[in-house]
């Protein structure tokens, strides 16, 4: 077999399409919703202890959910995101999670 050539099969590449293309993951986002059974100081408490906030931070929150309804109030992967909304109802506070925008 020597000097014999062997035939090769002609190699095809994938071009990459636009479906291919992996959107990065934009962090979600938790919001806290506005309840009429808390106390404001109760809940300036809750994210002070759960989030680390200085009192003022915590305050400054607490007053957007209670004159605008509601409040972001921690961001990041989906997974820090779920583990921060079930602490909150944890605590009684209405809380959900959405993609940032």
């Amino acid at each position: 077999m020597r000097g014999a050539s062997i035939p090769t099969a002609p190699v095809e590449l994938d071009r990459p399409s636009d479906e291919d293309v992996v959107a990065p993951d934009r962090p979600w986002v938790v919001i806290v919703w506005n309840d009429p059974i808390n106390l404001m100081s109760y809940v300036t408490y809750v994210f002070q202890k759960l989030f680390g906030y200085t009192r003022e931070k915590a305050t400054r929150l607490m007053l957007d959910v209670h004159h605008r309804g509601k409040a972001v109030v921690s961001s990041g992967p989906r997974e820090k995101a779920e583990l921060d909304v079930f602490r909150l109802h944890e605590h009684g506070l209405w809380a959900t999670m959405q993609h940032d925008t």
